[in-house]
């Protein structure tokens, strides 16, 4: 996630620079056809492209609110375990007593029994966030291409480069780590042992009916914000809408110069006929700098064919970097950053030791 207020002017033409260079070519080649080898019959009416250029820019808007609520949603699901795990940390330091025991135990007993149940949440918060960061078909070119531009322009993107076996190792046991990875899905594996060790508790009498019921709760709630953050991962922006967009866009782009580039020519002409209407009151050297002008006009279409086609296809660049909020690129959900702050908050309220420190992140970005 990107943190200033703003992205640097630089950053952003850094990242469109490739793209920047193919528009500038597409402008030039019709102009040169135009005005250099007298092409004049080479030209569209400005209406059609107007509409197409009205169209093309509702359906990137439609992308990008689409895209954006990908990106709101998941991070309003990651607000959810922030709190949930809160809760279930606090439920687990003051539900777990002697209060109702069969086999009391000592103050001693209790806090590593709070200490393994938070050092599982961790685990599973770990692998959790290790399977919304697995490669997806529809993403690997993002990966490739998309965060490349941005590291071009001086971003670090961070994603997690420790086996998921060695980053949750020091929460869970050996044996409960051979279970988790037996099965598929590690995450819902770490819940079910979670549970599992809850009927335990209870079954010594340290948590009783009621409270045991609210815990069980709790893993409920995990495992549904679990489903609702792997829906997301899972099923990706409908790509009939991505591929259209996308197409749509460059047949604008393709498209504009050959409008545009009439509509400098009149005005090129315009100037002409002026300067005919003038020439008497005008000396002649402001004159032929003028019918200059006017003659090749039509140039000034380059860049601003250039720059309108930027504009729409940053457009269609944000949407495409916003679509997958789990991915690991800078326009993404931190979870990395969310996971160690949740970490650190949930084992500070048992007062357990050696907390990691949080994550330092360079150039603006926190993942």
């Amino acid at each position: 996630m990107y943190t200033r207020r703003t992205f640097p002017v630089m950053g952003m033409i850094k990242w469109t620079q490739r793209y920047i260079f193919i528009f500038l070519c597409i402008s030039l080649i019709p102009v040169f056809l135009f005005d250099v080898l007298h092409w004049k019959w080479l030209h569209l009416p400005w209406l059609p492209i107007g509409l197409l250029g009205t169209a093309v820019a509702f359906i990137a808007g439609f992308k990008n609110n689409a895209s954006y609520d990908r990106l709101w949603e998941s991070r309003k699901i990651w607000g959810g375990i922030v709190n949930s795990s809160r809760s279930w940390t606090t439920m687990v330091k003051d539900f777990i007593t002697n209060d109702h025991a069969t086999q009391p135990a000592s103050e001693t007993e209790f806090k590593a029994v709070h200490r393994e149940l938070v050092h599982r949440h961790v685990a599973w918060l770990t692998a959790l966030r290790y399977q919304l960061r697995a490669d997806k078909p529809w993403e690997g070119h993002l990966k490739k291409k998309t965060n490349a531009k941005y590291q071009d322009a001086h971003y670090t993107i961070h994603e997690d480069e420790t086996p998921l076996d060695t980053a949750i190792a020091p929460y869970i046991s050996k044996k409960e780590k051979e279970t988790v990875f037996a099965k598929g899905n590690r995450a819902s594996q770490i819940l079910g042992i979670q549970s599992t060790r809850l009927r335990e508790l209870k079954q010594k009498g340290w948590i009783e009916d009621f409270r045991h019921m609210e815990m069980q709760n709790m893993i409920v709630e995990f495992y549904t914000l679990q489903g609702k953050s792997e829906r997301i991962k899972n099923f990706p922006y409908p790509r009939q809408f991505a591929t259209l967009n996308f197409l749509f866009v460059w047949i604008f782009i393709f498209l504009l110069p050959f409008g545009v580039m009439n509509e400098f020519e009149k005005i090129g002409t315009t100037i002409i006929t002026e300067m005919n209407n003038h020439q008497h009151t005008d000396s002649g050297f402001f004159h032929g700098i003028s019918h200059f002008i006017g003659m090749h006009f039509v140039w000034l279409s380059i860049p601003f064919s250039a720059l309108i086609s930027w504009v729409f296809y940053c457009i269609e660049l944000i949407g495409e970097a916003t679509e997958n909020p789990f991915e690991g690129g800078p326009n993404d959900v931190p979870i990395t950053n969310m996971s160690r702050g949740i970490e650190i908050d949930i084992r500070q309220l048992i007062d357990d030791t050696d907390i990691p420190a949080p994550y330092e992140w360079r150039n603006d970005i926190i993942m």
